[in-house]
């Protein structure tokens, strides 16, 4: 597996300003929308490409265009969805699947309970959108669900990780084309599952519910 964690000052002021708990819903929401697409750059840094041939106001050259099957990009509802308009917005001709996980706060353990996925992913560069790896089960899970559809090439975007997210889920996918896009490595985890000093609860803090 491969770890990415961001250093740049753009994206840490923006994840300062998303940890703040005075940050309103309307403004977490455009900057995690910014803030993603910052990682999203990192993310797509080795998105496949194929040669084509244009013409230029002054002579014809030869560039790239996003290659076949187009990359497919996966947010793990509901939070990640907050996410998604960042990444369409840099990956426009990507396609959109959705995959519903859900944590069980006494055990932390995930379950699936929606998707929307083609049925066959090999050969696809996928994109899972999650904002905090915590535990890692829900990610872990959702990586899982797409190598067994067929996907070969997963790169997962977070905004926050943990380091015991990060272990569980380089155990998880030993020997698989796993690359891990993080804003910040943070601290540790509380008793609860938190990521600290981390940003809370991201669905509430995005969506304002409670």
């Amino acid at each position: 597996m491969r770890l990415h964690v961001a250093d740049h000052p753009l994206i840490t002021h923006k994840l300062t300003v998303l940890r703040d708990a005075r940050t309103t819903s309307p403004v977490f929401r455009q900057l995690t929308e910014e803030l993603v697409t910052l990682l999203a750059y990192e993310a797509t840094r080795n998105v496949r490409v194929s040669p084509i041939e244009i013409q230029t106001p002054v002579t014809t050259t030869t560039g790239v265009k996003i290659g076949e099957p187009r990359p497919l990009v996966v947010p793990i509802l509901r939070a990640g969805l907050g996410m998604l308009e960042g990444m369409v917005k840099l990956l426009p001709t990507a396609e959109v699947g959705f995959l519903g996980m859900v944590r069980n706060e006494e055990t932390l353990a995930p379950s699936t309970y929606a998707e929307r996925l083609p049925e066959n992913l090999s050969d696809r560069q996928c994109f899972v959108l999650d904002p905090m790896l915590a535990t890692g089960g829900s990610l872990g899970a959702a990586i899982e669900f797409l190598f067994k559809r067929g996907a070969q090439d997963v790169t997962a975007i977070c905004l926050l990780g943990a380091p015991e997210g990060v272990a569980a889920i380089e155990r998880q996918v030993d020997g698989r084309d796993v690359t891990l896009v993080l804003g910040a490595l943070d601290e540790r985890l509380n008793d609860k599952g938190y990521i600290v000093p981390g940003l809370g609860d991201a669905g509430d803090r995005l969506y304002g519910t409670v």
